[in-house]
Formats: C-alpha cells, structure tokens, sequence
C-alpha cells in the first residue's frame, strides 16, 4: 500500500511538472532592444514610442512573453553605435534589435561632423554583420525627418532620401525587415501639413518626436515586429 502510494505521488508530480513545462508560458522572454540615438533615449520615458509599444504588449496581455529594451543615446550617429554594440547591445543576448539611426549623420553634416554616405553605409554594415554571426533579428528603421514641411521642402531632406535608401538597399541584400519612417512621415506631412509647418506636427522641433509622433513610430514598428 506505501508502495502504491508514493509511485501514485510521484506520477501525480510528474504529470503536474508536464503540465508546467508544456503550458503556453515562456521560461524566458524574448528580449526586444532599440539601438539609436536621442529619439530612442527618449523613447523609454513615458509617451515615448517604445514605451507606447510596451503599453500595446501589456494591453494584449503579452508582457510575460516580451522584454523591451532601451539603448538609445543622445547625439549618436551610425558610428557611435558601432563602437558600443558590444557593451550595449551583444552583451544583453537580445532575440531582435531594431536600428534606428540616420538623422545625427546628415544633421551635423551643416556643422561638418556629419557622416558621408559611403561610411554611413558601411558602418552600418558592420552593425548588421555583428548582429548577424550572433544570431540576433536585426530590423532596420529609416530615418524620419529634419523639418516637417512636405513634399522634399526641408533642406535636408534630399539627404534624408538617399540615406533612406541606404537602407531599403541593405534591407533587401540581407533580407531583414525594413521599418520605413521616412516614407510613413512624409506620407503624413503630405495629407496632413497644409499649412507648410516645420514643426509641431509628429515632431516637437523638426526632429524630436511629438506625442502623435511617437504613436505613428510605435504602431510602425508594431506592424512589423508581428507580436501582438
């Protein structure tokens, strides 16, 4: 009878184990990093764009299932990112990271410390081929705007597209998921900027996203990271 009994234990703590084991729960989160400048460093505060798509997680009652991951600093371009991929983003073991890089390059190009489109790209190659040894998604964002005025106003927006395509080139050599925000932005500007402004709009100063801004940024994303 002891006997009976404890093989009855330990198959009801087997099949409890099973059960765990086997439930739609994760044993560890898929860790999902933003890899930028200052539009990703305030993109965690609240409002921000990554904050809004962690909102969107929490709402679908995914948060047990994603880890968003902020690596956004101030003032960085294509190159900065480069140097600090190890410490801030290889060393975290991220599943997916997003790049979203550009304006800071050809911002500062009116000051000269910008980013020539040759090193720009190839840069940002090195980025994707780090990522890629380590098995990480990588998902590349094109840079938005430098002033809102629609239609190719901006002076810096003859730049802006050709960086973009950059970018949509590198998306289809490595086949990875493109995020276009210059298309998404300037689609907006063009139905939505009648009256011609710089800012204010999906930007609180030409560059530095708004909170409308950030919306579009997160729902953008959201379409193709495909987790909610």
């Amino acid at each position: 009878m002891m006997t009976f009994l404890k093989n009855f234990g330990l198959l009801i703590s087997l099949n409890l184990s099973f059960m765990f084991l086997s439930s739609d729960m994760p044993l560890n989160k898929k860790k999902i990093l933003f890899f930028g400048d200052s539009i990703t460093e305030m993109g965690v505060n609240k409002g921000g764009y990554i904050a809004k798509i962690n909102d969107a997680i929490l709402k679908a009652n995914k948060s047990g299932i994603y880890e968003l991951l902020g690596a956004g600093i101030g003032g960085n371009k294509v190159y900065d990112l480069y140097l600090r991929i190890e410490s801030d983003v290889l060393d975290k073991k991220p599943d997916i990271v997003l790049i979203y890089v550009g304006i800071n390059d050809i911002w500062h190009k009116t000051s000269g410390i910008g980013t020539d489109i040759e090193k720009y790209e190839q840069f940002y190659r090195g980025i994707l081929k780090k990522l890629i040894d380590k098995g990480i998604t990588a998902i590349v964002c094109t840079p938005g705007v430098i002033g809102e005025k629609p239609n190719d106003a901006n002076p810096q927006d003859e730049d802006l597209n050709a960086y973009s395509d950059i970018i949509r080139k590198l998306s289809k050599e490595y086949r990875i998921e493109l995020v276009d925000l210059r298309n998404a932005f300037a689609k907006y500007e063009s139905d939505h900027n009648s009256e011609n402004l710089f800012q204010g709009l999906l930007t609180t100063d030409g560059v530095h996203l708004s909170d409308a801004g950030n919306q579009m940024v997160a729902d953008e994303m959201l379409k193709i990271l495909k987790i909610l």
